[in-house]
């Protein structure tokens, strides 16, 4: 069993996240005789999981249904993350795509050249 700082100091993590995270819903914890919230093994790796979660850039909301006891409702929530992330690599691409072209282009401006005319027409 652990306390809330405790919990925290292990996670690297300030308490009042912890506090949040049962606020809305993303997090149970148990409570001691005397109303203090405890750490069990459990809850912490049910910590973790929030917090890898929240690092590849689930919300808090995204994060309570992601870890619904209900599997499609978790699987839905975790394929729209996907789709989002798969979005945004195509676009950061796309993105260097068009840099490295411009550091490479023969044109003293980049007006005059059609290559880039087609990369900013395509954006």
């Amino acid at each position: 069993m652990r306390t809330i700082g405790e919990a925290a100091a292990e996670l690297g993590i300030e308490s009042h996240v912890l506090r949040h995270w049962e606020h809305v819903g993303a997090l149970t914890t148990r409570r001691d005789g005397n109303g203090y919230r405890v750490y069990d093994d459990n809850a912490l790796e049910q910590a973790r999981t929030v917090l890898k979660l929240r690092r590849v850039g689930l919300s808090l909301p995204q994060i309570t249904a992601a870890m619904s006891p209900k599997k499609s409702a978790a699987q839905t929530v975790v394929r729209e993350k996907i789709a989002a992330l798969e979005s945004e690599v195509l676009r950061r691409q796309q993105a260097i795509a068009f840099l490295q072209h411009t550091v490479e282009c023969r044109h003293r401006y980049l007006d005059d050249c059609p290559d880039c005319a087609t990369f900013v027409r395509e954006a």
